[in-house]
This record gives C-alpha cells, structure tokens and sequence, in this order.
C-alpha cells in the first residue's frame, strides 16, 4: 500500500514538477524554504489545487489523473489534513470540529458525535468537548485539528507546518504528542515542515524540495551527512563546495583548488565541518594545505559556540570558542586567515 503522485503545474512563480512515492507506515517530512511548493504540493494531492499533468494514486485506486479526466472530489478522498493555522470552525464547539469531517462523509449525527468523543479522549481533550477554539492554548487546538483529520480514519494524512503556529516554549511538548499520534496512525503520513529539528524528530525519510524540484531524499542521516544543495548544507549547518575532483584535490568554479584526501575524478560535492577551520589573524604556518585569507562578514553567537562568515577565495564558515574569538580581537569588517587539512574534507559524488 502506497501513495504515488506525479504532479506538474504552475501557479503565479511556482514551476512545480514533483513524483514521490510514500509507502504505508513511512513517516516522511516534506523539507524545502518558502516558496518552494511543499503546501501547494499537499493542497494539489487533496484536489484543493488543480494541476496541468500527473496523477495520484492512493493504494493504487486513481485519485485524480488528468490524462484520463479521472478525478476524485476533496470531500471524498481518503486524506486528512492538517492545515498550519488548523483552520477550526470559530463558531463550532470543540467536539463538533471534530465530527465535521465525519459527518461531511456522511456518518450520522449520533455517530459523528460519538467518534468525536472517543477521538477528544485520545488526545487528551475529553473536558473541552464544548469549549470553542478561541478557549484553547495553540497546542489543544492543534490536537484538535489532528483528531478532526484523524476521525474518518483517512488513509493519507497530510499535515502542514503542523507547529508552526506554536511558541516555542510549547512546541518541544506539541511535538513529542504529535509524534506518539503519528506512530498509533497506520496509514501514509507527510508533514510538511521548514524546520530541520522537527523533521528529524517526526520522520523516517526526508524528501527535500527547492523551486518546485526533487534534490534529495533519504533516511534523517544520510541527508544531514550528505546534503546536496547549499539550502541543505546551511540546514545542516556545514560547508558545502561543488566541482570537480582530480587526485586529491577538488576545483571549484573560478579555478580555486580545494586539497581534499580521497577525490579522485568526476564531479563531486566536498563537505567542510566549520569546527575543522582554524581562524588567524596572520597566514598560518604548519601543514594544512588549505589556506586563504578573507574578511569576517558576519559573526553570530550560539550558545558556546561562534560562528564566524569569511567572504574570500572560497566562502566559509566556521566556528570557534567565545575565547577564541576574544584572544583573535576579531570584529566583523576584520581581515582573516583560515586553513583546514585535506582530510578534514570529505567528498562524495555530486
């Protein structure tokens, strides 16, 4: 049992030309910046955004197919969905937002309500059955959003941007309850998200989208130790420089050379930890066989750590201690040395 789309369309700047396959029991986080596509591309597979060519086929039923004029209509799809700002009926009580979607399907009043109950008490909401959405904190309404979505027992469940609408002091509790519900659902669920956090902690696989386009997709790891896109690699919070590897080194557009142990030819992808790059305010001496100088753009603190931008010959980024960056005197505007060693670079097929 599998989702399966293929969706090609365009709406105002979006060129969007999608195919994934999600199978049963997969959680898979949706990753991509604004603008992407990735709540167009959940509104298109609901039948909420018509599309110029593709299909969607769910546990291999047609949903909608444009070469065939197959469609499905929203309302009886087998799709729940979770919108970001959950979209609950202001007017409804808490326990009649949750049977609208059963009821909508059909299922009688009596029924609806008892389902809803049932579905308040899974989630923990069962003295709230009468409250009215403007009565719930952002993380009650959110579960209230997933028990409407959960209720007719859908086959896919969609959510988007599931806690984007939460504080952060709620979001770590909200998202360790939305990851117990996402386990108890048995069918094919994806959640969009643009935070790396909560894609690792909810999902099984990530599919990653930029300008309405496939980039990569893998387990959590294999992205984060191998991204494929500088939007990755920022995500990830490493350097990442493409060309093309000749016997211990990797040139770079522009004709830099990077010295990296174990390229060997064709074009490559070279990842840099900025924790491997040593920062001076003189040229270095020693072994490292990658030095160059540059200026420090932008110096941001994290934690107990600094992250330091050098502009240069080859942009880095790299980290040193608060008393590192004191003991260099270092200010934004400064001019740097910077050096790592060829094995500090790893390199992997672009």
């Amino acid at each position: 049992m599998s989702l399966e789309a293929s969706i090609r369309l365009a709406l105002g700047p979006l060129d969007l030309d999608m195919e994934l396959t999600i199978d049963e029991g997969e959680v898979v986080a949706l990753l991509g910046p604004n603008g992407a596509g990735k709540t167009t591309l959940l509104r298109a597979m609901a039948g909420l955004v018509p599309f110029n060519s593709g299909h969607v086929r769910l546990d291999g039923k047609v949903l909608e197919d444009t070469a065939t004029g197959q469609y499905v209509p929203t309302e009886r799809r087998p799709i729940g969905f979770v919108f970001q700002d959950y979209l609950l009926f202001p007017h409804l009580s808490v326990l009649d937002n949750v049977a609208f979607g059963l009821r909508s399907r059909g299922t009688s009043r009596g029924a609806a309500a008892q389902k809803a109950v049932e579905w308040l008490g899974r989630v923990g909401l069962e003295d709230y059955a009468r409250a009215k959405p403007a009565e719930l904190s952002g993380g009650q309404r959110q579960r209230v959003a997933l028990a409407r979505a959960l209720a007719p027992d859908p086959r896919l469940l969609l959510l988007d941007e599931p806690l984007a609408a939460l504080d952060v002091s709620t979001r770590a509790e909200v998202r360790r309850d939305l990851k117990r519900h996402l386990a108890s659902f048995q069918g094919i669920r994806l959640v969009v998200t643009h935070d790396p956090l909560e894609a690792v902690a909810l999902a099984d696989r990530l599919i990653v989208m930029e300008n309405g386009r496939l980039v990569q997709t893998g387990t959590p790891a294999e992205v984060t130790e191998h991204p494929r896109s500088q939007y990755v690699a920022d995500l990830v919070g490493v350097n990442l420089i493409r060309g093309e590897a000749d016997h211990g080194t990797v040139r770079i557009p522009g004709g830099t050379a990077v010295a990296a142990a174990g390229a060997e030819s064709g074009e490559v992808f070279a990842m840099i930890h900025p924790r491997a790059i040593a920062i001076y305010r003189r040229r270095p001496e020693g072994s490292p066989r990658n030095v160059w100088s540059g200026r420090a753009s932008n110096i941001e603190l994290l934690g107990n750590r600094v992250r330091v931008r050098i502009d240069g010959e080859v942009p880095l980024v790299a980290e040193v201690t608060p008393a590192a960056l004191k003991e260099l005197d270092l200010v934004e505007g400064g001019e740097v040395w910077v050096s790592f060693k060829a094995t500090d670079v790893g390199v992997y097929p672009a």
